[in-house]
């Protein structure tokens, strides 16, 4: 299995200035040593590494961390997008390291509205299309999961990853408007979701919860374009890791063995160009 979404932190590193001390468990250095643990204990092999920060420093902290340890499957990192130039020159640094398999921006902390319709973002993104890295998009909903499906429409050599199905407001009005605008998302073959980051803080997280946009993905994307990501730690502030990869299992556990194969492996591997797991090798 590879969990395709999992964060790691040095707090001595770089500032991360969205951690802060109200967030109680995650306001600490996240290490290496503890998330290896976590994945072993539930019988996750390996995981992508995905950027917490706006920063080159979160991107060197990861790739070094990737170079270490023989479960960092590829690091989905951060480039400046609104300078093509800076991005060009950064994106040959990155991609010198095969670890480096995709790039994400925080949007939804960037108060640019229109930052994936600017012209400058755009062409950036361009670039990346041209070397075969996806780019991941965070928190959609609502800023930007209709922008999300123009980015995709406008750019169809990129490949358009939807961390937390654009994150589905669970049992409110707008889960219909939510709804709608990731039909539009999932209509753009280019694009995939990942199956994380569903938890709501202060709020039970069950299979029950999660069904109706657990079923939302399933028809909208099918098991073909769905993977599958733990989110952790960010899951310390609701079920843990073990406790979010039980809801998980007992969602996946009603599909087939080869569907299930897909959201948990073979999806990553195909997106973010990822190699073998070494004993496969």
């Amino acid at each position: 299995m590879i969990d395709a979404h999992l964060h790691l932190w040095d707090l001595q590193r770089s500032r991360y200035s969205w951690i802060t001390p109200e967030l109680g468990p995650l306001h600490t250095t996240i290490t290496a040593d503890r998330a290896e643990a976590e994945l072993t204990a539930v019988g996750v092999e390996r995981a992508v590494l995905v950027q917490a920060e706006d920063s080159v420093a979160d991107t060197e902290f990861m790739l070094e961390v990737a170079a270490e340890r023989d479960w960092v499957a590829g690091v989905v990192g951060w480039v400046q997008l609104d300078d093509p130039e800076v991005a060009a020159e950064q994106l040959e640094r990155f991609t010198a390291d095969p670890a480096f398999r995709g790039v994400r921006h925080l949007v939804h902390d960037d108060p640019r509205d229109d930052f994936l319709a600017l012209p400058t973002v755009r062409e950036s993104l361009g670039l990346l299309a041209q070397r075969g890295l996806p780019y991941d998009v965070p928190d959609a909903w609502p800023r930007h999961l209709g922008p999300t499906a123009e980015l995709a429409g406008a750019l169809p050599e990129l490949t358009v990853v939807l961390d937390h199905l654009g994150k589905p407001p669970h049992g409110r009005p707008d889960f219909r408007a939510w709804r709608e605008a990731f039909t539009a998302v999932a209509a753009r073959p280019n694009t995939v979701a990942k199956i994380s980051g569903l938890q709501v803080r202060g709020e039970p997280f069950t299979a029950a919860g999660l069904r109706p946009a657990w079923e939302a993905a399933l028809e909208l994307f099918g098991p073909d374009r769905l993977l599958w990501g733990s989110d952790w730690p960010m899951t310390l502030l609701t079920a843990g890791y073990a406790g979010t990869w039980e809801v998980m299992a007992e969602l996946l556990g009603e599909l087939t063995d080869e569907e299930q194969c897909k959201i948990l492996t073979r999806n990553a591997q195909r997106v973010y160009g990822l190699a073998p797991n070494p004993e496969e090798a």
